[in-house]
Formats: structure tokens, sequence, C-alpha cells
């Protein structure tokens, strides 16, 4: 009986050829767990992932067991299960017996999973609005660190830069408290009749009513965060 040995496709050292007529699959490229594509938005499987997992977070946080929380909306504890991990999506009916069973509005339920979904606004470095404050002149720069507050302002940040140039300094007063944190340079500040030495890492906060603003400069040039954060309807 004779044995017939099969040849080697190839030598060592030699790269392997794909037959032609089949073509080799693409490796996909690996997604990090929980990445998403930043055009994905919210789909339906999202949605309920999100409102069970705020119905979890309520029920752990008020004490209550699958049960007794099941009980109260009048579902079962299988069904519940199944709503907190989001294998089944909840009526609104059902969601409302829930909400009310655990003290809360099925409107403050949905904002949750909204902010979930991150709805954070980034300014990149250098790109912040260049804006001119009433009483400001040359060798002052403002830039707006956050737009689109919407209906209502609640608060104004600011990056400040002032350089060598600046010959006047200006006095300020508006609504609202305002909170400043020294980044480089160092300055003499005025609020009221009391004159402050800030250096870098120092942080101030003052009312805004009260006249105020820097009376010299030191080091050629100054730069600081300025926040004015506003109460109810103080907002200009």
């Amino acid at each position: 009986m004779r044995v017939v040995q099969k040849k080697r496709s190839q030598k060592f050292g030699q790269k392997r050829v794909p037959r032609p007529g089949r073509p080799r699959r693409p490796r996909a490229s690996p997604v990090p767990a929980g990445a998403e594509s930043e055009s994905s938005g919210l789909t339906p499987a999202n949605v309920e992932m999100r409102i069970g997992s705020a119905l979890r977070r309520h029920r752990t946080h008020s004490g209550l067991t699958l049960a007794e929380l099941a009980v109260g909306a009048g579902i079962s504890p299988a069904m519940l299960s199944r709503i907190e991990t989001g294998a089944a999506a909840a009526t609104l009916e059902t969601l409302m017996r829930l909400a009310r069973t655990l003290g809360i509005t099925v409107s403050s339920l949905f904002r949750e999973i909204e902010d979930v979904g991150g709805n954070a606004q980034v300014i990149k470095r250098g790109k912040g609005m260049e804006v001119v404050r009433s009483g400001t002149k040359k060798g002052y720069t403002y830039k707006l660190l956050a737009y689109h507050q919407g209906p209502e302002k609640h608060f104004e940040p600011f990056l400040i830069t002032m350089d060598h140039e600046t010959k006047v300094y200006p006095e300020f007063e508006h609504p609202g408290t305002e909170f400043m944190y020294v980044l480089e340079g160092r300055m003499q500040y005025r609020h009221g009749d009391q004159v402050y030495l800030l250096e870098p890492g120092d942080a101030m906060t003052f009312s805004g009513q009260v006249p105020h603003g820097p009376v010299r400069l030191y080091d050629g040039a100054a730069k600081f965060i300025d926040i004015i954060i506003y109460g109810p309807g103080e907002a200009p």
C-alpha cells in the first residue's frame, strides 16, 4: 500500500497567496465596550435600558425590593425584572404606576435618561467666542466659554486675558455673584473699599453689585477664569 504525501502549499519564509475568487474578509476594527458613534443617538433599545437602569436606581435608593415595587405598581416581579434589565418595554401606564410608587414623576424619569445620553457643550482651546464688555479698553480679551444656556441665563464663564497694553482699568457693577480664579500673572484687584493681591492659584468670590475691577497689573500679563452666577431674575 503506497501512501501519497500532500505537498506543502508554501515554503518556509514565503507569504501565503490567497486563492483566486475567494477574497479574504477584512478584519473588523475592535470597538471599546460601551462606545457608540456620535450620530447613533437614542435607539429604542437604549431608551429601554436607560429607563430600566433609572427605575432600578430609584428602587434601591428607596430601599424597596423587586417584589415590593412590583406589587405597588400592579405588575409581576418577573415583568419588573425584565423592565429593569431592558429586556421588556414598559407601557406609559406601567411607568406612571412605577413612578408613583417610587415617589417620582414620569417627566423627571425621562429627564434622567436624556441627561445620561450626554448633552455637554465643549469649547476647544482658543475657540471661545470673543466678546466686548462695557468699559474694557485695549489690552483686554474676554472669551465666553459657554453659549446657548436656554431661555434663562444662569451663569457666564469667561477666560480673561490682560496684557502689557492695558492702560485703563475699568470698574464694573452688575447683578449676581462673581467667582475668579487666577491662572497666570499677579494683579491688585479692588472690591468696594478693599484692594487684594491676587496671584496664580488664588480664588476670589464676591458680590457683583459692589463696584470692582483690577487696579494694577504685575508681570506684564495676567490670565484668569471669571464666572458670574445669576440668581432668579438677575440675568441681564
